[in-house]
């Protein structure tokens, strides 16, 4: 079938957009991915040009086709309990939280980059586990994507048999239900987990920074391998000034902050503690 071809120009101007639009940095090496994956969608909309899809992703103003666009040059490749070094500190770091907070009982933790929920759904799980007096404690997760698309699922909570069969067998029945539709089984999350996130969208770049209290902890994992070096600077920053002192940052394990870390230090396994 013939590929429709993608010009420097043409490539200069979606890799200004984007990068204004949500602080994705386009290298000229993905040129032959964007190439790739958009051809197909250009087919679909009976486009016969680059151009002309620019111009339509531009014009577009439902956000639809820019989270199409997203998708298709990023990779949204997650799963339940991802990074196990980060949650084995976690079952130490807890402890620290809980005599902490031993009055209040009160956690406030972002989930920034949320994906499809696994992460936020995660963060319950483990404290569901871990706290033997969870039903006590006033925990809720601020859940956040760009993408308006990974949000619908994150929001209904519904997962294939695949995607849980990793878990512990009675983690996977004190937080899903199991639900049979004809031969296929899914795993939905339980209501009295799924009320404790709010799942919101929120561009990290563009979006001002509404919070008004600190959280206990920030996960950002495997997002800022996206952005530019002073985008990177920018967003640490932020997240620094809203963790208390101690609070720990917990990014991808392909990410690093060696330039971008006054305020904070590496403990291992890409986990930052707020200094």
């Amino acid at each position: 079938m013939f590929e429709i071809e993608l010009s420097p120009e043409e490539f200069k101007l979606f890799q200004d957009y984007i990068y204004h639009k949500v602080g994705i940095s386009l290298s000229a090496q993905k040129t032959s991915l964007i190439k790739g994956r958009l051809n197909k969608r250009l087919r679909e909309l009976n486009l016969n040009s680059f151009r002309e899809y620019y111009d339509y992703l531009v014009d577009e103003t439902s956000g639809d086709e820019l989270t199409f666009f997203i998708s298709a040059i990023s990779t949204n490749v997650t799963s339940f309990f991802r990074e196990s070094a980060q949650w084995r500190w976690l079952e130490g770091y807890l402890e620290e939280l809980k005599a902490l907070k031993q009055h209040s009982k009160k956690l406030r933790i972002w989930s920034a980059g949320c994906s499809s929920g696994e992460e936020p759904y995660t963060i319950l799980m483990f404290l569901l586990s871990q706290l033997d007096d969870f039903h006590e404690w006033d925990i809720k997760i601020l859940a956040t994507d760009i993408s308006t698309k990974v949000l619908k699922h994150a929001i209904a909570g519904e997962y294939a048999a695949k995607n849980v069969e990793q878990l512990p067998k009675a983690m996977v029945h004190n937080s899903f239900e199991k639900v049979r539709n004809g031969e296929q089984t899914s795993y939905v999350i339980r209501p009295f987990l799924k009320e404790k996130v709010l799942f919101r969208t929120y561009n990290l770049i563009t979006d001002p920074f509404f919070f008004k209290n600190e959280f206990d902890m920030i996960f950002c994992r495997n997002v800022m391998i996206y952005f530019d070096d002073k985008n990177r600077h920018d967003l640490v920053e932020r997240f620094a000034s809203l963790l208390p002192k101690g609070a720990p940052l917990l990014l991808g394990s392909s990410e690093s902050l060696t330039t971008h870390k006054a305020k904070l230090k590496l403990l291992g396994s890409s986990i930052y503690k707020k200094i």
